[in-house]
């Protein structure tokens, strides 16, 4: 099992530190084990006492777990004091682990929770930052580090590449309630690229222990082999979670609920570029089944005629005139059948010769004008193979989220591992309002079991173009998207 540390505080109260990073590993899946740095006395309403542990203590916890529990991620929230700090950079140097920095400075009643009032402090915690993956400051916090008031998202932006200057790898700032259609956001960057991570807002209110868990479960989700940006998609679907089950305790404080990862599609965040981007939405289209990926019109015409109604047309040797003849036969044939025809990548001749949709790959999302295509009355498509990737594409309300590849896959290189009917069926549940077609790996052999999650659509590639028999193949596969599931393939 994936093994994180948590070094932080112990909270009297169990909602923060020590007792709530656990509980983040474990509904995460991943091993907990803890270095403790203060017994602190506190409830959601303040903190009365701060009983920081000897750097002794704190070097004896570090020296045990190493010994048989090497962390694959480690996650350091509060510390407390200047020598605690300079001991675990000390500790910490050594050992090859992601870390997670939540700069854990006032609690959320906003009691203090280190010597703020030691210049020190502040210096002393920058020379961490270059030990951090990750430093998850929020706004006042950031504020702190910058030494500098934070009121516009220009200034989270400034503020980042600020604390970036100071070493650490990435950063998000927490917290930027600014106005996007009431989204809480927040911001990251590596210095190279950025991106607004944008979630339901829940009331306003003391949730105690929310910082903890976020940074938490980032770390939960690195040591689980996670990219960087696909951890802090799901960190941000638990603490969803826990915001939007929160018990509340009077009106201004709520105790957050811990559990796993979200199956409910409010606590789906959307990754966008900036936050002044108007959220659209494209007309759906459920209604998928068969979905055969094929590249040229011979290939259509064939399919088309025996009954499929979903077809993607995906081009990549043709240009030019020849090209746009291809595309514009397509259309015109397709219509013809009464099928929907969709145009993957090529949206400006898409939209010229009025297809039905349009397939988009990520990449695609940085240079087609997405706004043209809703504009022009299409459907759109996304390709998505990561927590990061679906968060993305929910930024555009897609007619269907294209996920995969569910399987090993030859069709073409994948940076991405196959995932599995099980994340797949877990995908269709968070995306319950949208289509979900699979893609990759799927055949005769294995058709049943995708269908069997309740995607809309299955694409298929080689399968179909690559059988003796493509129309018994073809037929088979209609019957078993149309919920016919029969026991044996051709």
């Amino acid at each position: 099992m994936n093994i994180a540390w948590t070094i932080a505080g112990n909270d009297s109260s169990g909602g923060a530190g020590i007792t709530a990073d656990l509980l983040s590993f474990h509904h995460l899946n991943v091993q907990g084990c803890s270095v403790i740095t203060a017994a602190t006395a506190q409830n959601a309403k303040g903190v009365e006492a701060v009983n920081l542990l000897s750097v002794e203590q704190i070097k004896s916890q570090i020296s045990a777990l190493k010994e048989i529990h090497a962390p694959t991620a480690i996650k350091i929230g509060m510390m407390g004091s200047t020598e605690i700090i300079d001991t675990l950079k000390e500790c910490l140097t050594s050992i090859p682990a992601k870390i997670v920095l939540d700069p854990v400075m006032i609690a959320s009643s906003g009691s203090s929770l280190c010597q703020a009032e030691n210049k020190n402090y502040i210096q002393h915690l920058k020379k961490l930052l270059p030990l951090a993956d990750l430093i998850t400051p929020n706004l006042h916090e950031a504020a702190a580090l910058i030494d500098a008031d934070i009121h516009t998202q220009d200034d989270v932006i400034m503020a980042a590449e600020k604390i970036l200057s100071f070493g650490a790898k990435t950063v998000v700032i927490k917290g930027g309630h600014f106005s996007r259609e009431n989204l809480g956001q927040d911001y990251w960057t590596d210095g190279s690229s950025s991106f607004w991570l944008c979630g339901k807002p829940w009331p306003q209110k003391n949730y105690h222990g929310s910082g903890c868990v976020f940074s938490a479960a980032v770390a939960a989700s690195l040591a689980s082999a996670y990219s960087m940006q696909d951890a802090l998609v799901l960190a941000k679907m638990l603490i969803s979670r826990g915001m939007r089950l929160a018990k509340s305790h009077g009106e201004n404080i709520a105790y957050l609920q811990h559990g796993g990862l979200s199956e409910d599609p409010d606590d789906l965040p959307i990754v966008t570029s900036s936050i002044s981007d108007e959220i659209i939405s494209f007309p759906s289209c459920k209604e998928i089944g068969l979905y055969p990926v094929v590249d040229s019109i011979d290939w259509i015409k064939k399919l088309l005629a025996l009954g499929v109604k979903t077809i993607q047309l995906r081009i990549k040797e043709k240009a030019d005139a020849a090209l746009e003849n291809e595309i514009r036969s397509a259309i015109q044939l397709a219509r013809q059948f009464d099928a929907k025809l969709f145009i993957n990548d090529h949206w400006q001749l898409a939209i010229l010769h009025g297809a039905y949709g349009v397939h988009l790959g990520q990449e695609d999302l940085n240079t087609a004008d997405i706004r043209k295509i809703h504009a022009a009355g299409l459907h759109l498509g996304i390709s998505t193979h990561s927590p990061y990737e679906v968060a993305r594409a929910h930024a555009w309300r897609p007619s269907y989220f294209a996920f995969g590849p569910i399987y090993h896959t030859n069709t073409k290189a994948m940076p991405f591992a196959p995932q599995g009917v099980d994340k797949l069926s877990w995908w269709r549940k968070v995306l319950k309002p949208h289509a979900v077609v699979a893609i990759g790996g799927i055949n005769e052999r294995n058709i049943a079991d995708v269908v069997k999650t309740g995607v809309d659509g299955v694409a298929m590639i080689s399968a179909i173009t690559g059988a003796d028999d493509y129309a018994a193949m073809v037929k088979y596969f209609i019957e078993v998207t149309q919920g016919g599931l029969p026991l044996r393939s051709p």
